[in-house]
């Protein structure tokens, strides 16, 4: 379930959880450090991903419940260096595309995204058609500053 989608911009996550057949309101996106976190997949597991890269990484911390592989959380980062994914490994994944969505919906945002839609409205879109994401969206965007940060200590 889950809607997750990036557009260069901004981060946005619809709020839809199902527990034992219930459509629960929840927050799937974080602001940790200098970074956007959003969470699909298992909601248990995702928070423990979501702790545990609070909690610095430490890769033999990892949440062994995250190698399962039937079930499992996605986890979406994005740093002022790009768009990261974690899955079943403490080892994140660089995605260089333009766009980016995951989750039950995702087809739908990128399809969104790719006809001029923001995150946001792709969210909104894929939450019309896919009943496994709703409740409403939720948006992060990266600091300013942090961005500025990063280009002027990298050399851009």
């Amino acid at each position: 379930m889950t809607c997750i989608a990036w557009d260069g911009k901004t981060l946005a996550v619809d709020k839809r959880v199902i527990y034992c057949g219930l459509a629960r309101t929840v927050t799937k996106i974080f602001r940790i450090r200098d970074s956007l976190v959003g969470i699909a997949g298992d909601g248990a597991q995702g928070m423990d991903m979501v702790e545990w890269y609070r909690a610095g990484c430490d890769v033999e911390k990892f949440p062994i419940a995250q190698r399962d592989k039937d079930q499992w959380a996605t986890v979406v980062v994005v740093k002022p260096d790009g768009l990261w994914l974690y899955e079943r490994t403490p080892v994140m994944m660089r995605i260089e595309d333009a766009i980016y969505a995951t989750g039950s919906g995702r087809d739908y945002a990128l399809a969104a995204m790719h006809l001029g839609k923001s995150a946001a409205e792709a969210v909104e879109i894929a939450c019309l058609f896919d009943i496994g994401c709703g409740n409403g969206v939720d948006t992060l965007e990266l600091d300013d500053r942090i961005v500025a940060l990063h280009a002027k200590v990298s050399g851009g």
